[in-house]
């Protein structure tokens, strides 16, 4: 399950374990956008390079969650079918929050390295 439920500000960056899940495409790679308006494309703040999203669903231990995973251009790789198993390679969760239109909001975001195609995981001998 993929749920997070943080107070604590201090904590900056999650690292989750993926090797037990499954993870779908279901939504292709697109330009993530910074600002609807201008139709500007978000950049990684350390690098520059352009930044992309990916929708996924994340199953594990019989429990879902549809989340949006941004991932640098250079890391999405060739072979993606959406529907398909995906591997999300240095997947990481960052609690956020904000006051917009004065309002407080706040949410998860994801991120990986890269978007790869994947394997379904084995299944357990019982």
């Amino acid at each position: 399950m993929l749920t997070l439920k943080l107070k604590e500000t201090s904590v900056r960056v999650i690292r989750i374990d993926a090797s037990s899940a499954t993870v779908l495409l279901t939504e292709a790679p697109a330009p993530k956008v910074r600002d609807r308006k201008t139709g500007e494309i978000a950049k990684d703040a350390v690098s520059g390079e352009a930044l992309m999203t990916v929708g996924v669903v994340y199953i594990d231990e019989g429990e879902s969650s549809l989340i949006q995973v941004t991932i640098p251009e250079s890391g999405v790789t060739d072979g993606l079918t959406v529907g398909a198993p995906v591997s999300l390679p240095g997947l990481v969760a960052r609690p956020w929050e904000s006051v917009f239109n004065g309002q407080q909001r706040h949410g998860i975001a994801y991120r990986a390295t890269a978007v790869t195609p994947g394997a379904f995981p084995m299944a357990q001998a019982g």
